[in-house]
């Protein structure tokens, strides 16, 4: 089994009243083993901001990770315990619901609902988890819970169930625990991912194109400005309903009608009847599209100067069309950019702060870090620094 840290296993055993390694007779009196499942956070490198209307993304799995622990037990309790944070929830399979104080343990109880949705009986269980994705910086930490709850689940009750099928259940399920829709992109990057490959991934059919990363001379930096956001949700929603507004006008109501049927010249045409704040959103939208499908071009023949311009345009985009970076992401991407060796910046996440990567030569980091040395000096803001690696997917790591 593979270790899940010395205090995760301390309090595991505490909690559960068994060691890591199952004693004889074990399986047939608590109906299994311990089952430990990982599955990994993500980058986008391109497409956010296009998912309600394109689904299109270019992505990859990274080297942090959520780990899931769960071993039955003899009554129907549901027990959770997450070891990073040293607390514990608890619950029942009769009360199988959203609790805002259960905060991250409603992740594992939507990845529960998927099974008793499936009919599978089911007695009470312990969950013990760990992890080290970075927080609150859209690395896709709380998807990645739920898709390590639920591979785990799916070896712990021998469920044949497809990785697909098992995005379109994730995705209810969260629709129905937190009352919004989940980004299926997430689930399909933790399931399909490999490690050093590129994903581009279309959300409308599900599918998932897997390129080998041409960057293995260099280095993955994510740069968490820590610049505080407030209320960046309303502003969020603006821009999509602009791209909204934008859509039906150019496809005259069709129901069924994307982004992917325009190109920019469709959006140029029709100035006239798109509002410029309209005009500006949409553009940017079917211009990421079309440089996604570039970008998968550039990778597969090792086009590293074609696909950093493609990196520097989307920012680029984000920053004038979109209008969701800020001053010192800017920067960052500005410094970045300035740097002999980085290969490609651009802002990732929600906006309005957040964080940058830059993909970055090896010879060139220590030069890259020592230009950006100026951050706190200039902003206030001491920023995070992560080195991060292209991954593999969800796995059950220990029976």
């Amino acid at each position: 089994m593979l270790d899940i840290g010395p205090v995760h296993r301390r309090e595991y055993e505490l909690e559960t009243g068994r060691s890591g390694k199952p004693k004889a007779g074990d399986r047939a009196e608590r109906g299994g083993t311990v089952v430990i499942a990982q599955a990994p956070g993500r980058i986008h490198f391109l497409g956010e901001h296009c998912d309600s209307i394109g689904g299109l993304f270019l992505s990859a799995a990274i080297d942090r990770c959520v780990n899931v622990a769960v071993s039955a037990r003899k009554d129907n309790s549901l027990r959770f315990y997450a070891a990073d944070l040293g607390e514990r929830k608890r619950s029942t399979l009769a009360n199988l619901k959203y609790k805002r104080e259960d905060r991250w343990a409603n992740y594992v109880k939507a990845a529960i609902h998927i099974f008793a949705e499936l009919g599978i009986p089911l007695r009470g269980m312990d969950f013990s988890i760990a992890g080290n994705i970075p927080q609150q910086i859209a690395m896709a930490s709380s998807s990645a819970l739920e898709v390590a709850s639920a591979v785990a689940l799916r070896a712990f009750l021998r469920v044949k169930i497809s990785d697909r099928e098992l995005v379109k259940r994730l995705s209810a399920a969260h629709t129905l625990y937190f009352g919004k829709a989940a980004s299926p992109a997430d689930y399909l990057v933790g399931l399909a991912a490999k490690k050093d490959q590129f994903l581009i991934v279309d959300e409308s059919t599900l599918a998932v194109t897997k390129i080998k990363s041409p960057f293995s001379r260099c280095k993955f930096i994510l740069m968490d400005s820590r610049v505080p956001r407030l209320g960046i949700e309303s502003e969020l929603e603006n821009r999509r309903n602009d791209v909204k507004a934008a859509l039906d006008i150019l496809a005259q109501g069709r129901e069924d009608a994307s982004f992917r049927e325009f190109a920019a010249m469709d959006i140029m045409e029709s100035m006239g009847d798109l509002p410029e704040v309209i005009r500006r959103r949409s553009l940017h939208v079917v211009q990421e599209i079309r440089r996604i499908k570039d970008a998968g071009d550039c990778l597969a023949c090792a086009d590293l100067a074609g696909f950093s311009r493609l990196v520097f345009h989307s920012h680029e985009g984000l920053r004038d069309l979109y209008e969701i970076s800020c001053p010192e992401i800017d920067w960052m991407v500005k410094r970045a950019q300035e740097t002999e060796g980085v290969l490609g910046a651009r802002m990732t996440g929600l906006g309005f702060g957040g964080c940058t990567y830059t993909i970055v030569r090896n010879d060139a980091v220590a030069e890259y870090r020592a230009r950006i040395d100026d951050y706190e000096r200039i902003f206030g803001f001491r920023p995070a620094i992560h080195e991060l690696k292209l991954a593999t997917g969800s796995r059950v790591i220990g029976k």
